[in-house]
């Protein structure tokens, strides 16, 4: 018997679970059913005609009608503040001094196309500035990068850069793998 359930153990727990799902299935079909007939307007009971009663002419009522005042007050719109644009990071001087042009940042590990346009918005084009970068930089620049924070020290982007800016690519495939 118990190699019985070794053998067949999980197919019966899969069929088990497939009969209980079908039997919640057409259950709350059901209940469903029952729910759409109680919301169901039910017809007015009929009552049997009154008597019939001849009108005497009577000079109309009319009752004078006041005007409804608003309940609710009316809803004051939500004043949104635009967020605004990123401003560029100041650097140091030697890495403001690039040369014209830009690297493709899309080449150092952990950077796709979100962080390139973020890192560009912030100024930073070039493997030569990532690789100069000091401490006080890398702080400045990873504060400014939202969700991708950590992302410079945890993926080594200025040892990345070093090697990239110095167009060292065996060094940089033997130590990061293939660009």
């Amino acid at each position: 018997m118990q190699e019985f359930f070794m053998d067949y153990g999980l197919w019966l727990l899969i069929g088990l679970l497939v009969i209980i799902g079908l039997v919640f299935l057409l259950s709350g079909k059901d209940k469903a059913r029952d729910v759409a007939q109680d919301i169901a307007p039910t017809p007015p009971a009929q009552t049997p005609p009154a008597p019939f009663v001849e009108p005497v002419a009577a000079a109309p009522v009319v009752a004078p009608v006041e005007p409804v005042a608003p309940v609710a007050a009316p809803i004051a719109p939500i004043a949104v503040e635009p967020t605004p644009a990123p401003e560029p990071v100041p650097v140091s001087p030697a890495i403001t001094a690039v040369p014209e042009g830009e690297d493709d940042l899309l080449r150092l590990k952990g950077v796709g196309p979100k962080l390139k346009t973020l890192l560009i918005d912030l100024g930073v084009t070039r493997f030569a500035q990532i690789a100069a970068w000091t401490d006080t930089d890398l702080a400045a620049i990873d504060a400014r990068l939202g969700n991708f924070k950590g992302r410079p020290i945890r993926d080594q982007w200025i040892d990345q850069a070093k090697y990239l800016a110095a167009g060292d690519i065996a060094g940089f495939e033997t130590k990061y793998g293939k660009l």
